[in-house]
C-alpha cells in the first residue's frame, strides 16, 4: 500500500495526465513507472494472499481451543463462518463509500494514504494482541506431505493391493491415529502407506526411513479427502467469474442518473455498496431470525444443506447476469433512441437504481455460496487441513479472474472479427454488452447442471453422514 502511495506522490512515478477517450493519444508510463505499479500489485497480492488463507482457520481455532476444550455449541463455527464475511463486508462497505468518496474528492494521494495508513495500524494491533491468541505450531508441511503420497505411490506402483483390509500392521500409521487402515476410494494412493520392509522402511522409533517412500495413512487420506472436493470446488469458478466482473457496473452506473436527491448522487464505484448490504442483511436474517424460527416450528433443528446453500447462490448467480443483461438492454435503447451513441460519457436518462435487481441477486449468490462453499470445505476436509480449507475458496477466485479474462478476451477477439465493432468495446453505447451477460448467465447455467452431478457423484457429506448415523443411535435408544 506505501507503494502503491507513492506512485500518487512522486512526480516521475506515474504519466503525465491525459482524459481519455476525449483526446486521441496519451502519453504511456514507461518501464519504471509500470515495474514500480507491478511491484505494489505483487505485494499486495502475496500480502492478501496470507491474511485471507489464514485468517478463517485462525479464528476458528480460537473458537474451538480458547477454553481448552471443544466449543459446546454446534452452530458456533456456523455463526463464525457468516458473521466472519460480515465483517469483511464491513470493511469493503467503508472501502466503497468512504475511500472512494476521499478519491473522488480530494485525490489520489488521500485516497492510497489513508489505506495505507489503516493497513499499517491493522499490523500494529494484530502484533500487539499476538500473547492472547491460541497459537498451535507447524510441525510439518501439509502441502510436501500430500506431494509425499503421490511420489510415494508412483514409487510403490508395483505393489500388488492385494492384502486384506484388517491387516493394519501392514499399514504405516501415526501414534495415536484414529485411522489405522486407507479407505477403498483411489486405492491407488493406498500403495504410499504399505510397509514392504519394517526392518528398512522403518527407524527404531517408528517412524518412515525415507518420508518419500513411506507415508502415514493420515497423510494418504488428506490427499484423498482434496482430490474429493475439486470437482465441487470448480463448480465456484463460474460465480467467481460473475462477480469479477465489477468494471462493468462502474461504467453503467457512470452513464446513467445516479441521483438520490437534487444534491446528492452515489458515486459510481460505490453501487457495490447494496451487493454488500444484501449479504450483511441476509446473514443477519437467516442466521438470528429464519433458523430459530424454522427449528421452532419444526420442534427440531432446521437449517438448509452445505450443497443446498452452494446450489442456490448458483441460481442467484444465473438470475443476477439475467437481470444484469435485461438492464444494459433497456439502457443501451435509451441512449440510442436519445442520440448519445457516440458520446461514451453521455448519462442517459435512466435511473441507476436499475441495477439494483442485478447487484441484490449477486449479494444473495455470495450470501449463499460462498459462505457454503467455505463451511463445505471446512467441514469435509480433515481439521489438519484447516488452512488449506479456508484457501480453496481464494484459489477458485482467482482461477476466477483468469477465466473471466480469457472469457473476455476471447468474446472480444471473435465479435470483433471481419472489421465490426464488437460486444465490449471501451464505448459502452457501441457495443452489446447485453449479450456478452446474456452469455455470461448461460454459462452459470451450465455450470448448476454440472455441479447438480458432481453433488450426485460426491455422495453424502460428513455432516448427513454423522446427522444419519446419530438419528440411528437415538431410534435405537428409542426402541
Amino acid at each position: 500500500m506505501v507503494l502503491l502511495w507513492l506512485t500518487t506522490i512522486l512526480p516521475h512515478a506515474r504519466p503525465l495526465a491525459c482524459d481519455y477517450p476525449l483526446r486521441d493519444s496519451c502519453e504511456s508510463a514507461t518501464g519504471s513507472q509500470l515495474m514500480l505499479l507491478y511491484l505494489a500489485f505483487g505485494l499486495m497480492s502475496l500480502g492478501g494472499g496470507g491474511i485471507r488463507s489464514s485468517s478463517l482457520a485462525f479464528g476458528a481455532e480460537q473458537l474451538e481451543k480458547g477454553d481448552g476444550i471443544k466449543s459446546k455449541s454446534e452452530g458456533a463455527l456456523k455463526s463464525y463462518f457468516s458473521w466472519y464475511y460480515v465483517s469483511v463486508s464491513a470493511s469493503s462497505m467503508v472501502a466503497v463509500t468512504f475511500i472512494v468518496y476521499i478519491q473522488d474528492n480530494l485525490g489520489w494521494k488521500m485516497g492510497f494514504g489513508i489505506p495505507a495508513a489503516i493497513m499499517l495500524l491493522s499490523a500494529l494491533c494484530f502484533f500487539l494482541a499476538s500473547p492472547f491468541y491460541v497459537k498451535s505450531k507447524a510441525n510439518t508441511s501439509l502441502l510436501s506431505g500430500l506431494i509425499q503420497v503421490l511420489v510415494a505411490s508412483y514409487k510403490n506402483r508395483h505393489i500388488k493391493l492385494s492384502l486384506p483390509q484388517a491387516a493394519e500392521e501392514r499399514y504405516h500409521h501415526r501414534e495415536g491415529s484414529v485411522r489405522l487402515v486407507p479407505s477403498e476410494n483411489l486405492r491407488c494412493l493406498n500403495k504410499a502407506c504399505i510397509i514392504k520392509h519394517p526392518e528398512q522402511d522403518l527407524t527404531l522409533d517408528g517412524r518412515a526411513s525415507d518420508p518419500w517412500s513411506l507415508c502415514t495413512v493420515d497423510q494418504v487420506e488428506e490427499l484423498k479427502a482434496l482430490i474429493k472436493v475439486i470437482p465441487l470446488w470448480s463448480t465456484g469458478i463460474m460465480i467467481g467469474v460473475t462477480l469479477s466482473q465489477s468494471s462493468f457496473p462502474v461504467l453503467q452506473a457512470s452513464s446513467m442518473d445516479r441521483h438520490v436527491s437534487r444534491n446528492f448522487e452515489i458515486p459510481a464505484a460505490s453501487f457495490c455498496i447494496f451487493t454488500i448490504i444484501t449479504l450483511t442483511l441476509w446473514v443477519g436474517f437467516y442466521d438470528r431470525i429464519l433458523l430459530p424460527l424454522a427449528s421452532k416450528i419444526k420442534g427440531k433443528p432446521c437449517q438448509l444443506s452445505l450443497k443446498q446453500r452452494m446450489g442456490i447462490g448458483l441460481l442467484f448467480s444465473t438470475a443476477s447476469m439475467a437481470a444484469w443483461a435485461i438492464t444494459e438492454t433497456v439502457r443501451r435503447r435509451i441512449a440510442i433512441d436519445e442520440g448519445l451513441s457516440d458520446d461514451p460519457r453521455a448519462v442517459v436518462q435512466m435511473s441507476a437504481m436499475w441495477l439494483l435487481p442485478y447487484l441484490v441477486l449477486s449479494g444473495l449468490a455470495m450470501a449463499f455460496n460462498m459462505i457454503g462453499q467455505t463451511e463445505f470445505y471446512y467441514s469435509e476436509l480433515p481439521k489438519s487441513m484447516s488452512s488449506i480449507a479456508s484457501a480453496l475458496l481464494g484459489v477458485g477466485l482467482s482461477a476466477a479472474s483468469l477465466v473471466a479474462s480469457l472469457i473476455m478476451n476471447s468474446v472480444d477477439g471473435i465479435t470483433r472479427s471481419r472489421g465490426k465493432q464488437g460486444w465490449i468495446p471501451s464505448n459502452i453505447n457501441k457495443g452489446h454488452y447485453d449479450h456478452y451477460f446474456w452469455l455470461l448467465s448461460a454459462l452459470n447455467m451450465a455450470n448448476f447442471v454440472y455441479f447438480l452431478a458432481c453433488c450426485k457423484a460426491y455422495g453424502p457429506c460428513r455432516v448427513e453422514v454423522h446427522k444419519a448415523l446419530d438419528d440411528a443411535d437415538g431410534m435405537r435408544e428409542e426402541c
